[in-house]
Order: C-alpha cells, then structure tokens, then sequence
C-alpha cells in the first residue's frame, strides 16, 4: 500500500505560488526562485540549489523559500504529488530549454 500525500498547510501552498508567480517572470529574483524550484522537481537533470542564491530574494520571499523547504524536507515528496507539474513543465521551458533537447 502507498503512502498517502501529505496535506500542504495553506501557508506552504501560498509560498509555492508565490515563489512560482516569481519564477515566471523576468526580474533578478525569478532566476533564484525558479533555481530553488526546479531543483525541487529535479536536482539532477536541472541543476541544485545553491543556497547563497536565497541571499539575492527579498525577505518575503526568503521566508517563502524556507517554508516551502521546511515541508519539503520533513515530508520528502515532490512537487507532482500535489498537481503542479505543467507549472514546473513551464520553468523547465523557460529556464532550462537545453533539458528539453537531452536524449532520454
């Protein structure tokens, strides 16, 4: 039998659409929130996370990223468990195109 998803607090699920609505845009700190994010969905095949790159978010964002890492951390899951794939499907597009062209 599998292990059922965890429930995200409400709060969590806020700090991942915000650091999500980050990533899609075209600032300075989108390329640090889409970093964390997509290191979420696939380190290897995307890239890791540097943690300094946390230094270049405002504070609200900072804080957002240590929420959503705090979950991720104690409840070891990944973002398609809770039906956001097309939205990462969207930042690999955006921030890494060259995984698109890799040979499987």
């Amino acid at each position: 039998m599998g292990e059922l998803t965890p429930m995200m607090p409400p709060a969590t699920w806020a700090a991942l659409e915000r650091l999500l609505e980050v990533a899609r845009a075209d600032t300075h700190q989108a390329r640090y929130a889409a970093n964390f994010l997509l290191a979420w969905w696939n380190a290897g095949e995307l890239g890791g996370f540097d943690l300094t790159d946390a230094w270049g978010l405002d504070e609200a964002l900072r804080e957002d990223l240590v929420t959503l890492f705090g979950f991720i951390a104690r409840n070891k899951i990944y973002p398609s468990a809770y039906s956001f794939r097309s939205e990462f499907e969207d930042l690999v597009r955006l921030w890494r195109p060259e995984a698109l062209s890799r040979e499987p």
